[in-house]
C-alpha cells in the first residue's frame, strides 16, 4: 500500500532573521552588499536588504527531506523561478505539494515559497525517489 498520492500536501513556515542571513552568507561565501549592508541596499532596485534566493529556496529541500516526503526521500532535480524578493524579518511558508507518482516510486512535487502577504515568491518543480519505508 502506498503511503503517498498525488494532491498530499505539506507546507511549513519560518521567519528569516538578519543573524540567520549573515550565517548562510558566511557558509555559501556570498557577501553581496544587498544582503547585509543597508546603505548599498537602500540604493538597490529593492530600496532595502534582501535575503538570498538560494536561502529561501534551500527551505525547500529542509522540506523535502525532513518534513514530507521525509527521511529516506532522494532529491533529484529541483527548478526555481523566483518571483518576489525575500526581505529580512519576513516569514515564508514553503509548501510541497505531489503532482503526479510515476511506476518507478518517482515523485513530481509541486514546490512554492509565498510570504506572510502569501505573494509568491518562488515556484518551482522538483523529482523526488519517494523514501520506502
Amino acid at each position: 500500500m502506498n503511503r503517498f498520492n498525488v494532491g498530499d500536501s505539506v507546507s511549513v513556515s519560518k521567519k528569516i532573521s538578519d543573524e540567520t542571513v549573515r550565517k548562510y552568507a558566511d557558509v555559501s561565501d556570498d557577501h553581496n552588499p544587498i544582503h547585509l549592508d543597508d546603505e548599498s541596499a537602500k540604493n538597490s532596485i529593492f530600496g532595502r536588504r534582501v535575503v538570498h534566493g538560494m536561502l529561501v529556496a534551500s527551505y525547500i529541500s529542509s522540506v523535502i527531506g525532513s518534513e514530507f516526503p521525509g527521511a529516506g526521500s532522494i532529491y533529484m532535480s529541483q527548478s526555481l523561478r523566483f518571483e518576489a524578493p525575500v526581505y529580512i524579518d519576513d516569514t515564508i511558508s514553503i509548501t510541497v505539494t505531489i503532482v503526479d507518482i510515476n511506476d518507478r516510486g518517482n515523485a513530481t512535487l509541486e514546490t512554492m515559497v509565498k510570504n506572510q502577504e502569501d505573494k509568491i515568491v518562488i515556484s518551482g518543480e522538483a523529482l523526488v525517489k519517494l523514501p520506502t519505508q
